[in-house]
């Protein structure tokens, strides 16, 4: 992991959001701003819980899913000057690597394991969740370049809530990383990885269905606002196209809109820009054939586009509302309720029953797209 990352301090976590919440407690103080180019639901959480308030610096460029090596030297040289730590969610780091090899001709020729070691250069530190770019069931990693006293600190609430800072709390079985790592860096692997992707949002494309350009390197992003245009924000519309596709095709994907980012300290929902439907694709477990199957149960659903109707919550909790949250489809058309706000749902009261219903348990969670047998 040391020659891998360049970095001298590597403390395995049972997961990535628990290398986030170290991270976060040791780095930030309250009161601190913590700017960050597009945010994610529980690194947010946990930079909040620390005390810091989350910023999201989004320019132009962020509607790329790469960042060029150029945007990364530049940052650094601006931020290490002036004592900024600059830290990086590395979870997609390798296809990010592979993203530069393909598109920057002055790296066309270099292997991806190089390229990795040159984007961390870049950081003071990271963290990784292992069930992507590792090809693990379960594990984290907080990694730190140089700084003892972020290593020690880290190393003293590791132990308080994973374990041992050898093994993260994770079983041996589990420790199988090293082997993930290896295999990530073949720049074959990452190639088939990435262009399926591509395959899948082509296939999409030429159904009509709108989907968000250039296409990332492990999903394919579905245009809700275009998709469903008829669907208010507030009636959490791309949450109901994801439990429409699960009801379609019987593959889980994930809401990434106004029901993941939740509501501001007034209680009204944040009506963010983008209302995406995230099509996450597993690693080595499906061929393109199955993707096309994918791909054509949406269409069939885009071509039925007009009788999707929105989503209201009946279950909401106070945080993270897109993993336990419970929501139910408007029986009547809009034009037959009018357009008032969303009514609130109650609040979940101690003791009470939080089984999930159909519609929540087919888009809540970052779970990847699967087949019914699967």
């Amino acid at each position: 992991m040391k020659d891998i990352y360049g970095y001298e301090y590597i403390l395995p976590t049972h997961q990535g959001r628990a290398a986030e919440q170290i991270q976060s407690e040791v780095m930030i103080k309250p009161g601190q701003f913590v700017p960050g180019n597009m945010y994610f639901t529980t690194t947010k959480i946990h930079q909040e819980l620390a005390g810091g308030t989350f910023v999201d610096v989004i320019v132009d460029e962020a509607h790329d899913p790469v960042v060029s090596m150029d945007n990364l030297r530049e940052v650094y040289a601006y931020c290490r000057p002036k004592g900024i730590p600059v830290l990086f969610d590395a979870t997609r780091a390798v296809e990010n690597a592979y993203m530069i090899q393909k598109r920057d001709a002055r790296y066309h020729g270099t292997h991806i394991r190089d390229i990795l070691r040159e984007i961390m250069a870049h950081g003071d530190g990271c963290t990784v969740s292992g069930k992507k770019d590792f090809l693990i069931n379960i594990g984290g990693l907080l990694a730190f370049k140089d700084n003892a006293e972020w290593a020690r600190a880290s190393e003293e609430k590791l132990r308080i809530y994973e374990g041992g800072v050898r093994d993260g709390g994770l079983p041996a079985a589990d420790l199988a990383v090293a082997r993930g790592v290896e295999e990530m860096l073949d720049d074959r692997y990452i190639r088939t990885r990435v262009e399926q992707a591509a395959w899948l949002a082509d296939r999409l494309i030429e159904a009509g269905v709108p989907v968000v350009m250039p296409t990332g390197s492990h999903a394919v992003f579905i245009d809700v606002k275009r998709f469903l245009p008829h669907v208010d924000q507030d009636e959490y519309p791309a949450q109901r196209l994801a439990s429409e596709i699960y009801l379609e095709t019987g593959v889980r994907v994930m809401e990434r809109g106004n029901v993941s980012k939740g509501r501001d300290a007034n209680g009204k929902n944040y009506r963010p820009a983008l209302e995406l439907v995230r099509l996450t694709i597993p690693r080595r477990v499906y061929s393109n054939e199955q993707m096309r199957a994918v791909a054509d149960g949406i269409a069939r659903l885009y071509e039925r586009r007009e009788a999707i109707k929105g989503l209201r919550f009946v279950y909401e909790p106070p945080a993270l509302r897109f993993f336990q949250g419970r929501s139910s489809p408007w029986a009547d058309p809009p034009g037959a309720r009018g357009r008032g706000p969303t009514p609130r749902p109650r609040r979940w009261e101690e003791g009470e029953n939080q089984d999930l219903t159909p519609f929540q348990g087919a888009s809540g969670g970052c779970r990847p797209l699967r087949s019914r047998a699967g």
